[in-house]
């Protein structure tokens, strides 16, 4: 659904917010409900573009799928249409979906061969999807890329269980090559494996369902190969990046706001990040309350150089919220660097920010220095075209804190990560409309 939104900025918001499921965690598990015959609920699924997609695939699949309430299925693949993974349809949907790449692991450890079309998605460099073949090859598999009709082909009679090292820690590269080794013959143990919660909840999900993962949390995972696994049930952690995209919404807009039910456990080195900008948040029970602030003051290292924000593999600071760090800095009484080590061209939106009147010197494709306008000159509405998912929501509230009026373009962009959030940022007073 494209479409624009129209944003009156400058309101002060007030009220509760609920994050919805996690997007990335919600790619896996949909991919691993494919390792049984027997049925799987999941719950706190989030409604957004890139998610509903895949379950239109599980469902073209042949997957048997029950839908409960808001957010809330079963899904059953015990008679699954193999002929559709090898059909023009397929390759025309797969590669509109990043995240069904996550579909080969399960597909080459249940029914031993898996078919998949070059992925479309981020324009983030090609090298990210070496990993999961390499894996795979290790356990085994053998490996064939059809140039011409731009389509990876993967069989294997048995996987067998290996020590594999991943090049790097690969969040999509280790839960595909989870769900392949889950069902393999004998030990897997994969080191320098990306640990995140989703990933945590994956294996805890497998576990459940009879697998034999230990080492959950850690980058060593070793994993004892079984014959079968079962059904279960699964609810989905709330989205971190849409908890820390509110908390600078907060920030931002001045505002007092209420995170509800963000799971603290799970959040990381996140409410800290945010506090040394000298954002006030503060933990009741679950929730995350953030009180109205005129001013918030960045806090400089011990020994009085600039604070630098940068991204890192868990338990590192998430690359997706960096776009939110660099807004809400614009804004604050002092000056960050703001370095994005994991990708390139994630940066390129703060031409858009200066246009606003945001104070950035761009250093190269991986640093900005951030003066922050300490809320005495606010950002100026503008009009202009969402790049990516987590760029667009930074705009989003960059927009929201702005005088008078901007317009986003290309909005599809937001909803393929994020439901419903012109609603949801409406129920707390915001001027937003769809178009």
């Amino acid at each position: 659904m494209s479409g624009t939104f129209q944003i009156r900025g400058g309101k002060q918001l007030q009220g509760e917010i609920t994050p919805q499921g996690a997007k990335n965690e919600a790619l896996q598990i949909l991919c691993a409900i494919l390792l049984t015959e027997e049925e799987v609920r999941v719950k706190n699924i989030p409604d957004i573009h890139d998610v509903n997609r895949l379950i239109e695939i599980l469902a073209d699949f042949g997957v048997k799928i029950t839908k409960h309430a808001h957010g809330d299925y079963s899904f059953k693949a015990d008679s699954v249409n193999f002929d559709y993974i090898k059909s023009a349809e397929f390759k025309k949907d797969g590669a509109k979906l990043r995240g069904s790449i996550m579909l080969l692991g399960p597909m080459l450890a249940r029914f031993g061969e898996g078919y998949m079309p070059t992925p479309g998605g981020d324009k983030i460099g090609r090298r990210r999807l070496d990993t999961h073949f390499q894996g795979f090859v290790e356990l085994g598999a053998e490996f064939r890329y059809d140039e011409e009709e731009a389509w990876y082909c993967l069989k294997a009679k048995q996987l067998t269980g290996k020590f594999i090292l991943l090049e790097e820690a690969s969040v999509t590269g280790t839960a595909n090559i989870i769900m392949a080794a889950v069902l393999a013959k004998g030990e897997t143990r994969i080191y320098n494996a990306a640990c995140e919660p989703y990933l945590q909840q994956l294996c805890n999900m497998l576990n459940r369902m009879g697998a034999k993962i230990s080492g959950i949390g850690s980058n060593l995972l070793t994993i004892e190969g079984v014959n079968y696994l079962g059904g279960t049930e699964h609810t989905m952690l709330p989205d971190m990046v849409e908890i820390g995209s509110w908390i600078g919404l907060a920030a931002m807009t001045k505002s007092e706001i209420t995170i509800k039910n963000v799971e603290w456990d799970h959040l990381g080195v996140i409410p800290n990040t945010f506090r040394k900008l000298g954002i006030q948040l503060d933990r009741s029970g679950e929730d995350i309350y953030i009180p109205a602030q005129e001013q918030y003051k960045i806090q400089k290292f011990i020994d009085g150089s600039i604070l630098t924000v940068s991204d890192a593999p868990w338990p590192g600071f998430t690359p997706d919220l960096l776009s939110i760090v660099l807004v809400v800095a614009t804004q604050a009484h002092g000056t960050v660097l703001v370095h994005q080590k994991m990708f390139e061209s994630r940066l390129f939106f703060v031409d858009k920010l200066i246009d606003m009147g945001a104070q950035i010197i761009l250093c190269d494709p991986h640093r900005a220095t951030v003066v922050g306008l300490n809320h005495e000159s606010p950002l100026r509405g503008t009009s202009m075209v969402s790049p990516d998912i987590r760029a667009g929501n930074a705009l989003l509230i960059a927009a929201l804190s702005a005088t008078g009026q901007s317009i986003i373009q290309n909005i599809e962009q937001i909803d393929r990560g994020y439901e419903n959030i012109d609603g949801r940022l409406r129920a707390i007073g915001a001027d937003i409309i769809r178009i």
